[in-house]
């Protein structure tokens, strides 16, 4: 129990940072190597089409970048419970939280008891609840698109700059295997193995992301949580499902999708605290 509370601390140190240095490193290359490459000549014809593609990845970034902050700066936790619940040896939950009644759980990792857990993230290190879903949902939404649209700009540019050909769908499913393989025989540089080791992070986050968001989405809808679903617990009295997304996503959800900004109010913790998790 105690070694793997130490690696969930641990984990939930090392994936901001992992985050935020994945962030650094694409908007470098963007910006140093992807779009000077791609679009070499500004003060040809095709200035309109690298004004284009800055603004759509200054778009994403920000929105992704808004909503993590927005997960961080709202968080699920309950501000009138201070005192810290003392799990039983024989709590049947998960080791990062123990349930405790009316929608509440108390957080080994936050040492808090949040409202309407959902589960704890690592890479904003808190849990998602009632307060910061929607910012999680958009979170994931735009990261998914930031890393997918970098996947794109970044095999256009090992196109240009290396003369890559990606006509053939096996050439990606190959390309780090034999591109590490070149590395150490010297035919490859290493800023060529790092761009091709960032497409498969991109392609990781990216689709991981997207699945985790469309899993969120379903939750939302069914009002219901990941820790419920855990627990195999129905939702009583369950609302329609535009009703359960009006509740997370507000009344404004249209400039939510485009402005990482609060759109729906914050509901009295008193009012929370008695609906069923």
């Amino acid at each position: 129990m105690f070694t793997r509370m130490l690696k969930l601390r641990l984990l939930n140190a090392v994936a901001p940072a992992y985050f935020f240095m994945a962030t650094a490193v694409t908007f470098i290359l963007h910006f140093c190597f992807f779009i000077p490459t791609i679009f070499p000549n500004p003060d040809t014809s095709l200035t309109a089409s690298t004004t284009l593609h800055t603004v759509v990845f200054l778009f994403l970034m920000f929105n992704a970048l808004g909503n993590y902050i927005m997960t961080i700066k709202y968080p699920a936790e309950s501000a009138n419970e201070t005192a810290v619940p003392v799990c039983s040896p024989h709590c049947s939950d998960k080791v990062d939280a123990h349930y405790l009644l009316n929608g509440r759980h108390f957080c080994k990792l936050c040492k808090k008891v949040i409202l309407k857990r959902d589960h704890h993230c690592f890479f904003t290190g808190n849990c998602i609840g009632n307060k910061n879903m929607r910012y999680f949902i958009m979170f994931c939404i735009y990261t998914s698109c930031t890393c997918l649209y970098s996947l794109v700009l970044g095999v256009a540019f090992l196109t240009v700059e290396y003369s890559i050909s990606f006509e053939n769908p096996l050439t990606f499913l190959t390309l780090l295997p034999l591109s590490t393989g070149y590395f150490f025989m010297g035919t490859i540089s290493g800023l060529q193995l790092f761009l091709v080791l960032m497409l498969y992070v991109w392609l990781g986050i990216g689709l991981v992301c997207a699945g985790f968001c469309c899993q969120q989405v379903l939750l939302v809808a069914r009002g219901q949580t990941w820790c419920q679903m855990q627990r195999g617990q129905l939702v009583e009295n369950r609302s329609p499902w535009r009703s359960n997304l009006k509740d997370v996503f507000g009344t404004r959800w249209i400039l939510g999708l485009i402005m990482p900004v609060q759109t729906v109010e914050m509901c009295s913790e008193d009012t929370d605290g008695h609906k069923q998790d």
